[in-house]
């Protein structure tokens, strides 16, 4: 099938992206894997205008059903190869053993957890190893857990599993956040809320299920081991970007696609958008995932145009 733009990932910044070239009148296609990507695993968002309070999924939803409603065509699945046709300047993207032709694509696929590569997280993953606070969490009521990490992911998702848990450490390798002031703000305020600083996790023990977290303190050096029955890990994330390698695309040294003002990358006609760019680097947010979107699908229009 025929597309004016492919865009390939359903979060903020691909569902944005479709909004506004469906608006250009493209005809437009979203592939994406899941809804929202990291954003609709905030279990509140209050930081986005116009929703004092949110949760991530519930507007992650708000941003599909606007795309639907401009006409915008989507599909649940993963692209699995990029070609380009060098006679026309067109591309084909294979996504479940289907092929989808468009004169541009906007690659808006994300991040994806980092991990702490230490022993038995990988052992006891989905046995009190997790990485999603709002989907494991009710597993975890009145019970002990850890948090690792200390960004904005962190403080919120130790706010909400507090919630729910009788004690929840929140285990982070310096003294300093950064995340929100006023997050940890309210971290402080809980009582069954407990700081570690200065302190890296080195293992995770357990018999069957997770009972325990070993750590080390970065200044004195000294080993500790917390007995608990969960490990939530939120330690930032890594960009997606293995298909922009197969197109040429440039990344930089960290792996992020390189894109101008204009979310333009090396490859004519394919633009980037959101978390995987350059330009993400400053601030990582649901807003300016969105307009990195809407500057991606206005540079794709006047591509198409041009």
């Amino acid at each position: 099938m025929q597309y004016d733009t492919i865009i390939v990932g359903n979060g903020p910044a691909g569902l944005s992206a479709a909004i506004f070239t469906a608006r250009a009148n493209l005809k437009t296609l979203v592939i994406g894997q899941k809804l929202g990507g990291q954003a609709s695993d905030a279990h509140l968002i209050e930081n986005y205008p116009g929703f004092k309070s949110i949760s991530g999924l519930e507007l992650m939803k708000i941003f599909e059903d606007h795309a639907k409603s401009q006409g915008v065509e989507t599909i649940f699945g993963e692209a699995e190869r990029f070609e380009k046709d060098k006679k026309d300047n067109t591309f084909r993207i294979i996504a479940g053993r289907k092929i989808y032709e468009a004169k541009t694509i906007i690659l808006a696929l994300g991040t994806t957890t980092r991990k702490l590569n230490i022993p038995g997280e990988e052992e006891y993953l989905g046995r009190g190893v997790s990485y999603c606070a709002t989907c494991d969490g009710a597993f975890f009521k009145e019970k002990t857990i850890a948090v690792i990490g200390g960004g904005d992911a962190a403080l919120s998702a130790t706010l909400y599993l507090a919630a729910l848990a009788k004690k929840v450490y929140l285990i982070h390798r310096r003294q300093e956040f950064r995340g929100e002031p006023i997050k940890l703000t309210r971290v402080n305020e809980k009582k069954n809320i407990e700081l570690i600083l200065d302190t890296v996790p080195t293992g995770i023990t357990g018999n069957k299920i997770v009972d325990g977290l070993i750590t080390k303190n970065i200044v004195t050096g000294k080993e500790d081991k917390i007995e608990l029955d969960g490990v939530f890990i939120e330690v930032g994330s890594t960009p997606t970007t293995l298909m922009a390698k197969e197109l040429g695309i440039e990344l930089d040294d960290a792996g992020y696609i390189k894109v101008d003002a204009a979310q333009r990358t090396n490859t004519a006609g394919i633009f980037a958008a959101g978390d995987i760019t350059t330009n993400s680097n400053f601030f990582r947010q649901i807003i300016t995932a969105g307009a990195e979107g809407a500057v991606a699908a206005d540079s794709a229009s006047k591509f198409i145009k041009e």
